[in-house]
């Protein structure tokens, strides 16, 4: 709204009418209106969640605490989404194709969370929606950001190309072409040329070769975007834990797609550029604003969980938000704290009914078995560490782990 208001005025001559103009300071405002929104407008959503009686549900467990959390409001990513969304409104691009993406990838899975979380309340058990209509969500959301970025005209790259010094051997410079590129390319690390295209698997295919490729490229952004999303839903258990660790995901994102979007940068970085993705750099600014003011309540104690309507909706944006910059197979580096959960249940699932009831951890989610006394009668393989590590400590814990892997990201885009 504000950005073509101010579009109006540009001729006018009126002092600041061109600030719009600006990815940065567009970034900015969205930042800081999102956080203003999360913690007074928060405040009175909360208040709103206690007087309904939406309260979380706790199982009992025997871990520390877990019993005083019984009641507290839940369904906090409510807070989240609005956050996210009415700044976007306000001062983002909606003529932008990865503005909409976002702006839709996000309502859609907040959606799926929200319905989550109303099935547990209103039937006061922890079940919430069937798994499987969840997955046809997120694949759902999934197919729809694939076939726009297959079929959408705008939503294209030019590729980088290396000059190479014949006598040293070394790249003098990175330059563009004028030809933009439709193509199923992603950034990989720690590769010299590290553009790689998914139709290299399906080079046998000879002209089809490309088609191929996104076909590949199809599945590949099914299956981050629900692993993703549900790494951060089962990430989703202690105070304060997913919403640092989706701020600290936000941030290493941020930089990349205004990395990304500048084609002096992308030079520098000998990365693809991505004509018009800056904008991305509106809504992820809108999306830390959003949890860095949804800490202020979320912080350990917690007077409000975001539930399933905010850890399924934070997951889903990440992933897709990597998958619009071409970034997808730098998550697992970026988001491994959250693969690393959805494979320890799965690990230890499998191993429970492999061994008739034996275990690798004391508990999982993976968080919780650092919650678990060790040699206190569990039958897992591992019993460390020995006495239980408090809440609080393990969540800064992880975040110093969410902000070392982010680092390293970015080392990974110079190390070839």
């Amino acid at each position: 709204m504000f950005y073509y208001l101010f579009q109006l005025f540009q001729d006018s001559g009126l002092p600041g009418a061109r600030l719009m103009n600006y990815i940065t300071f567009r970034s900015g405002l969205a930042f800081v209106l999102a956080l203003i929104l999360a913690i007074f407008v928060g405040r009175r959503i909360i208040n709103a969640l206690q007087k309904m009686q939406i309260g979380e549900i706790v199982r009992n467990l025997d871990l520390e605490g877990q019993t005083k959390k019984t009641g507290t409001p839940t369904m906090g990513g409510i807070i989240i989404i609005l956050s996210i969304v009415l700044p976007c409104l306000l001062v983002g691009n909606l003529g932008n194709i990865y503005m909409i993406l976002m702006l839709v990838a996000t309502l859609w899975l907040g959606t799926i969370g929200f319905l989550d979380d109303y099935r547990k309340i209103k039937y006061r058990n922890k079940d919430g929606l069937k798994g499987k209509y969840k997955i046809v969500g997120q694949v759902g959301i999934a197919l729809i950001v694939a076939i726009t970025m297959f079929l959408n005209p705008n939503m294209v790259i030019v590729e980088n190309n290396e000059v190479i010094n014949v006598d040293t051997n070394e790249v003098e410079q990175v330059i563009y072409g004028t030809d933009t590129v439709k193509s199923p390319q992603t950034t990989i690390p720690f590769v010299k040329n590290n553009n790689f295209n998914y139709s290299w698997f399906t080079g046998w295919m000879g002209e089809h070769a490309q088609t191929g490729g996104w076909i590949i490229f199809f599945l590949i952004v099914i299956f981050i975007v629900s692993a993703t999303s549900n790494g951060a839903n089962l990430n989703d258990g202690l105070d304060g834990m997913t919403a640092g660790l989706s701020a600290v995901c936000g941030v290493a994102l941020a930089i990349m797609a205004y990395l990304g979007g500048n084609i002096i940068y992308s030079a520098y970085l000998n990365i693809m550029y991505i004509p018009e993705s800056e904008e991305l750099v509106v809504f992820m600014a809108a999306f830390i604003g959003a949890l860095v003011g949804f800490l202020w309540y979320n912080a350990y104690p917690a007077q409000v969980f975001m539930g399933d309507t905010g850890s399924l909706t934070l997951g889903g944006i990440i992933a897709i938000f990597a998958i619009l910059i071409h970034k997808e197979l730098l998550l697992p580096i970026l988001c491994a704290l959250f693969y690393i959960e959805d494979l320890s249940v799965i690990i230890q699932v499998a191993y429970f009914k492999r061994t008739g009831g034996k275990r690798i951890f004391k508990m999982t989610p993976l968080h919780h078995h650092f919650q678990k006394p060790g040699n206190a009668g569990f039958q897992a393989m591992i019993q460390r560490p020995i006495q239980v590590i408090p809440e609080s400590k393990i969540v800064t814990r992880f975040w110093i782990i969410g902000i070392i892997l982010a680092v390293v990201t970015f080392v990974t885009l110079k190390i070839r």
